[in-house]
């Protein structure tokens, strides 16, 4: 397969582009650095900002599937008490609705989309410890993340959400999937994670639904 990785050099987004690249697909990744990715055979590397309507519709044609990954990758507590120096706070729903836009265009219908864990259905799941860390750490994100799972709810693509719980950079790729928000682990890799993206690209599984994805 063909997949455009977005947000391609946020943690998340390098996992995801390894693992597609591992499993033998050739891989499109856009970001504004894409360029300081490592060149590897079956990687197109495209600098570029995922909100440039212009630059989508010369991209994603050709494409079988988009995973998006888009994110802030700045210290949560930074970023809350002095704002984001190079992202905007609203790239996940910004950058969201333009992909979504120009996927339509492209008649691309495969999105796998990474949230996370405690936004729409499952924030009734978080902790009271959950709860108060992302009010005083990360409200702004959570609160761009529901906007961007609205905006993929309210499209006709076959769109599916991942919610991973807490990230971490081990190399385990042990993990746990559901879609009625359960978990096991509080932690799960980011490599691991990139594991359920490539799973469900490959498979079209759990169409318009939201998996959840724990250690």
């Amino acid at each position: 397969m063909r997949i455009l990785v977005i947000g391609a050099t946020g943690g998340s987004g390098r996992a995801v582009t390894d693992v597609l690249l591992e499993r033998g697909h050739a891989v499109s990744a856009l970001s504004r650095s894409a360029t300081t990715l490592e060149p590897r055979p079956g990687l197109e590397r495209v600098d570029g900002d995922a909100t440039d309507a212009a630059l989508l519709d010369r991209l994603l044609p050709g494409h079988d599937a988009i995973v998006v990954t888009l994110g802030i990758s700045e210290p949560p507590l930074r970023v809350r008490l002095r704002g984001a120096k190079g992202t905007a706070d609203d790239i996940r729903s910004r950058g969201t609705a333009a992909i979504v836009t120009a996927a339509r265009r492209a008649g691309i219908q495969r999105l796998v989309v990474q949230s996370s864990y405690g936004v729409g259905a499952s924030r009734d799941m978080l902790t009271f410890g959950d709860r108060l860390l992302f009010a005083l750490m990360i409200r702004p994100q959570i609160i761009d993340s529901e906007i961007q799972e609205g905006v993929l709810r309210g499209s006709e693509l076959d769109w599916t959400i991942v919610q991973p719980v807490y990230l971490s950079d081990s190399d385990s790729t042990e993990h746990f999937t559901s879609v009625d928000g359960s978990t096991r682990e509080r932690k799960v890799s980011r490599r691991a994670v990139a594991h359920a993206h490539a799973d469900l690209v490959e498979s079209g599984s759990s169409v318009r639904e939201t998996v959840a994805v724990s250690g």
